[in-house]
């Protein structure tokens, strides 16, 4: 690998991102180091990050406002695709890593850097979707991965910090490693790695617990135009509102806490624990609304190719062709989701107790009735199961005369 003159670090404030400041220029030759946090609206205090990267050394700190196309051009296709990793993980934490990637690019693009820079380990899922998603995009840059190369533990990462003015972490250390983004948080490592372990009430923010949640259910309507929600009982809300507001519900009742083992990208097993009340809610309604308004052969061939939407998300490959061409059968099928589903929530479940579509509904009253109104021509159905049945018929009459 060439060395770089000048690299634009993906930083967080903590102690990898940090230290990798000034390794990259002392042990790789890196001139100058430009950082750039995300805020995602993980709520931190983004000043003192940005403060923190110009003490370790960088000499330009960079923090950028993603919070509205996070939601909106990432969440949002998230939920008209109902992607869940391997059924259950909504993707939170995979679907910040292209958003983030395509902005190292465009700033690199801006200070004439020739290489962008993360911290990512070589075990984890981020390092794929980081170096996939800027290959893509600027094949060009240089990806420099110190940590992932320098092969030194928590304790000598710290140490060497400290050799190089950056102060140690005042607290005791937390065991675990969290991600946190307005979508959500993943929580892992300490004790967590034993999958046998159940998690601690502490290590969770955005939901309370089943005990905790209040005896009262709480009935609400969310509203959808076009696959994307739009309104929470009655209200119009913006993309990053609702969020906001879908998360504050769902998390007051205890709905959105997740416990899986995981198959990682680079083949291992992983335990992770994910909070991420708000987007399963808005997923949950959103199929069910789908339900509704789609025709039963695109709504089991969606339901196919969501899986593997997800899984294309989930291994870094946003950028891909394949992706690509996905979205457009997403896209295609979203314009008759249109419609209203009502939940109500209680004591950690957000049960489905109702769903309407003025414009779209494939729901036919005269047909499924029991009723005097039935228009149902029962008649027909004895020459249909005639025919549908026939194959099964002239197998089982071959296998009688073997």
């Amino acid at each position: 690998m060439g060395r770089a003159k000048k690299a634009v670090l993906a930083y967080s404030g903590g102690v990898d991102t940090s230290v990798c400041i000034p390794y990259l220029k002392q042990e790789w030759g890196v001139e100058e180091v430009i950082t750039f946090a995300a805020d995602l609206g993980q709520g931190d205090e983004l000043e003192p990050i940005r403060q923190k990267a110009l003490d370790s050394g960088a000499s330009q700190s960079i923090v950028g406002d993603l919070i509205e196309p996070f939601i909106t051009e990432f969440a949002f296709p998230a939920i008209r695709a109902n992607a869940l990793y391997e059924g259950r993980y909504p993707l939170s934490t995979a679907l910040a890593r292209p958003l983030i990637a395509r902005r190292l690019v465009e700033i690199a693009r801006e200070v004439g850097a020739d290489a962008v820079a993360h911290g990512c380990t070589g075990k984890g899922n981020d390092q794929v979707r980081f170096d996939v998603a800027i290959g893509a995009l600027a094949p060009d840059l240089k990806v420099l991965t110190p940590a992932r190369e320098w092969g030194m533990s928590r304790e000598q990462t710290i140490a060497y910090g400290e050799r190089c003015g950056i102060p140690s972490p005042v607290s005791k250390k937390s065991p675990y490693s969290i991600d946190l983004n307005l979508l959500g948080r993943s929580i892992e490592a300490g004790p967590l790695e034993d999958p046998n372990v159940e998690p601690p009430e502490e290590i969770y923010a955005m939901t309370v617990s089943v005990a905790a949640a209040p005896d009262q259910a709480q009935t609400i309507e969310i509203g959808f135009e076009q696959g994307n929600p739009v309104s929470i009982d009655g209200l119009r809300l913006d993309p990053v509102s609702m969020i906001r507001q879908a998360n504050a519900l769902a998390g007051s009742h205890g709905f959105g806490r997740l416990d899986m083992v995981e198959n990682r990208v680079v083949g291992i097993k992983s335990r992770e624990i994910y909070e991420t009340p708000g987007l399963l809610l808005l997923i949950k309604a959103h199929q069910e609304l789908e339900s509704l308004t789609l025709a039963a052969d695109v709504l089991r061939t969606k339901r196919q190719l969501e899986q593997q939407w997800a899984d294309l998300v989930y291994q870094g490959l946003w950028y891909g062709p394949l992706k690509d061409a996905l979205d457009g059968f997403m896209e295609r099928t979203q314009q008759t989701v249109n419609g209203t589903v009502r939940l109500k929530l209680h004591k950690g479940n957000a049960t489905v107790v109702g769903r309407s579509s003025a414009s779209h509904s494939l729901y036919d009253p005269d047909m499924a009735t029991y009723g005097a109104e039935d228009q149902f021509d029962h008649k027909a159905a004895e020459g249909f199961i005639y025919v549908w049945g026939l194959p099964t018929r002239l197998w089982a009459a071959n296998q009688r005369r073997r």
